[in-house]
């Protein structure tokens, strides 16, 4: 671990992005944490489907998955040139909160890194987005919410 680490203990950092631009906020953060702390860094996405959803719509998913995959692939790109390890995780599903604590959990997270808003923009005018705020209140380890 570098001494300019400001988080001792810090292992594995999860950041979740959504391709929005307070997301790659974020995942600028998290790189930065990462390469200052030595630590692993997991960037994960979650395409929010279901299966009416994808009976009814399969192009949309299609869409979406593409999308979920070059902004993955990008954040990949952006760790690797500061040198930071990482690996990119996709889940589909109705709540990006459950799989974020999950794989949270899974990986044994010190840390999730979000951004304070995501794409939604009904939710830009609320203090944090309701994902968000769903992590916080549920997540075992720490959270840091980047501003926009």
């Amino acid at each position: 671990m570098s001494d300019t680490c400001p988080i001792t203990g810090l292992k594995n950092i999860l950041i979740a992005i959504d391709g929005s631009p307070c997301s790659e906020k974020a995942l600028l953060e998290s790189i930065n944490l990462a390469k200052s702390c030595g630590t692993k860094l997991h960037i994960m996405t979650v395409v929010e489907v279901n299966d009416e959803y994808e009976a009814l719509a399969p192009q949309i998913v299609e869409k979406a998955d593409k999308e979920a995959k070059m902004f993955l692939d990008a954040a990949k790109t952006c760790a690797e040139r500061e040198k930071v390890s990482c690996n990119i995780i996709v889940h589909r599903g109705e709540d990006p909160a459950h799989f974020i604590v999950e794989e949270a959990e899974r990986l044994k997270a010190d840390m999730i890194v979000m951004g304070k808003h995501g794409r939604k923009k009904v939710l830009r005018k609320l203090f944090i987005g309701s994902v968000t705020a769903k992590v916080v209140s549920h997540a075992g380890c720490k959270v840091m919410i980047v501003p926009n």
